[in-house]
């Protein structure tokens, strides 16, 4: 609906030329580094020693699906400018491992270099480490500092120690967006704004100064559903008092002043660490358990990455049964056409999804949809494909991770049954479109846009001139058309009628215990459950494998992740290992986001079924 001009056109190829070349000097690049790694090792596959703790050491945000296409990631990764990230999957399959194998005597659990990632995923993590613990094995978890989401972890052990030096910081959760409406007003941009439901508020940063009190009432309610549960698995984890954690964060200030600045003392005496000791003396203590490499002259141990690399060589070569269970990761915002992981191609998706339809093997799948949402096209496009699935008789279930909002949940209506965990955000059932017209700011400048067309639509929809009727009844018919059919997706996978979906929709959003209590989601559970669900559908028992679906790669991407693999491995053992970025490149500025947000967005028709839901 929107002109492109041939201007924007002509650099846009141009970037991707340019694009192309630097991905392909990058990777002569790579190959030369390669073949000196290569020289250097002996093998890429690490060894467990005999007695071991097994270091768990997340990198970064805890994630369903690495970012970025593969060959990027390995550049970034190569000139230690990547974005850390650490699968989920990988953390918890490392820790259900650990549990059985008689090579790992405890785990040490050290999170000073992870950065969140959404409390579904922790209490997935959390999970874990408790049937480690019911092994009868320890967790030993130690740190300088612990903030809200590295401190759920460290909860979770049997020991948890802290610096004399150290801090813990548990804040609750909070929401804050920035609205641009007085600064769009300066430069005279008009954002037009056009959306079906009350509380559908993405917009609302465009043409209000303020959260509106719809948004302030439901994030208010879904934000308590997660410092609640938050506090509740906590206080359980370090049999603390009820209300303990929440008493030690309101009155953080004080016991602070009071302890004349110690905030490690503050932590101990509240009970939320077992001890105050350095990282020095817990691991001499761990020496006495699992022995000392006279080598390295520290405590025998193994780290998270070499464990699951370990763990995937030894699953390569285990015989499949040839029943599969298929997980397919929807994990990042929802756009239009191919894209790389941790976003969600409409075109992409789809395509994983028909190979699995078309895949003797596969004989159910479940969707692991981590997701805002984003275009409405491209989630029609994957709700299609999820449809013609179980239309060819193979069960599909849903599994929401932390967020499977807007469009996040319109792809999940394509399901036979949705699980959730009680602490995702879910549901924002609303459709918008947003336009912005720069004839203002172009005026104040001098800049006027004057001209002919053949018709009344003709330069309707350019950006220099405001937007004409004609195109505003498009844009909100278009709108108003998009919820109902959103309406309609819901109300057919419920089994409610569209009035009654209506009354929960309106782009209102829901913690997963709130939304089960309104008909939104079938159970409560973890992805296992909804993987044991899905093999049950299908009359498989006990004797499957779960497989996870990936778009096809390209064999230069394929490559890439090899070199990737082999460099990060090689690099920590060679002294040549990827530096960490500084913490302010990991919290971007939120204009910036915003952005780069906008610049993504590419819906055919500009229809967003779009969630920024995260504390």
């Amino acid at each position: 609906m929107s002109i492109r001009p041939a201007l924007l056109a002509f650099f846009s190829f141009t970037w991707r030329v340019l694009d192309g070349l630097r991905k392909v000097l990058h990777l002569i690049l790579l190959v030369i580094l390669f073949a000196a790694v290569i020289g250097a090792l002996q093998t890429s596959i690490p060894i467990v020693p005999r007695h071991a703790a097994l270091v768990v050491n997340p990198q970064g945000r805890i994630v369903e699906q690495l970012t970025g296409d593969p060959i990027d990631r390995a550049i970034a990764d190569a000139a230690g400018e990547g974005e850390p990230e650490t699968l989920l999957r990988d953390v918890v399959d490392a820790i259900e491992t650990a549990k059985d194998d008689k090579r790992i005597r405890l785990m040490v659990l050290d999170v000073s270099q992870m950065s969140g990632g959404g409390l579904s995923k922790l209490q997935e993590i959390g999970a874990a480490m408790r049937a480690f613990r019911e092994s009868g094995k320890k967790i030993v978890a130690v740190g300088e500092y612990f903030d809200q989401a590295q401190y759920y972890l460290a909860a979770q052990a049997d020991e948890v120690y802290l610096d004399p030096l150290g801090f813990v910081f548990v804040d609750g959760y909070d929401y804050y967006r920035m609205f641009y409406k007085k600064a769009l007003d300066k430069l005279a941009v008009d954002v037009n704004v056009f959306r079906v439901g009350t509380h559908k508020s993405y917009t609302e940063v465009y043409t209000r100064s303020e959260m509106s009190p719809e948004e302030r009432e439901e994030t208010t309610l879904w934000l308590n559903a997660l410092w609640n549960s938050y506090q509740a698995d906590v206080t359980a984890a370090r049999k603390l008092q009820p209300g303990a954690l929440a008493a030690y964060v309101t009155q953080l200030g004080g016991l602070v002043k009071g302890a004349e600045g110690d905030t490690a003392r503050v932590a101990f005496a509240q009970g939320l660490v077992t001890a105050l000791r350095t990282r020095e003396q817990v691991s001499e203590d761990i020496k006495t358990l699992v022995g000392e490499d006279e080598t390295t002259h520290e405590f025998h141990s193994v780290e998270l990455g070499d464990y699951v690399a370990a763990l995937r060589s030894e699953e390569a070569l285990t015989p499949g049964s040839g029943k599969q269970v298929g997980v397919i990761i929807a994990s990042g915002e929802i756009l239009d056409g191919p894209q790389p992981p941790g976003t969600v191609g409409g075109d992409s998706t789809a395509e994983v999804i028909r190979n699995a339809r078309y895949d003797d093997d596969v004989k159910a799948v479940v969707v692991r949809i981590d997701s805002p949402g984003g275009s409405m096209f491209a989630s029609e496009q994957i709700y299609r494909e999820l449809k013609a699935l179980r239309e060819a008789g193979k069960p599909v279930v849903v599994s929401m991770s932390s967020v499977a909002a807007s469009g996040g949940y319109y792809i999940a209506t394509g399901a036979d049954e949705i699980w959730a965990s009680p602490t995702t955000i879910t549901g924002s059932i609303g459709v918008f479109a947003a336009i912005p017209t720069f004839q203002g700011t172009l005026g104040k400048i001098g800049v006027n846009v004057d001209g002919v067309g053949t018709t009344p639509l003709s330069g309707d929809f350019r950006l220099d001139r405001p937007l004409g009727p004609v195109a505003r009844d498009i844009l909100q018919s278009g709108v108003e058309h998009a919820y109902d059919v959103f309406l309609d997706r819901v109300a057919e996978n419920r089994k409610k009628t569209a009035a009654e979906i209506d009354g929960v929709a309106q782009g209102r959003v829901w913690a997963g215990s709130d939304a089960q209590t309104r008909g939104l989601i079938d159970s409560l559970g973890t992805f296992e459950q909804a993987i044991e669900s899905a093999a049950k559908r299908a009359d498989l028992g006990d004797d499957y494998d779960v497989t996870y679906l990936d778009p096809q790669l390209t064999w230069r991407e394929a490559l890439a992740m090899e070199f990737r693999a082999a460099i990060l491995w090689a690099g920590a053992r060679l002294g040549i290992g990827v530096q960490q970025p500084a913490l302010v490149r990991q919290v971007l500025d939120p204009l910036q986001r915003e952005v780069a947000r906008w610049a993504r967005f590419n819906d055919p028709r500009h229809l967003y079924s779009y969630c920024p839901c995260a504390p």
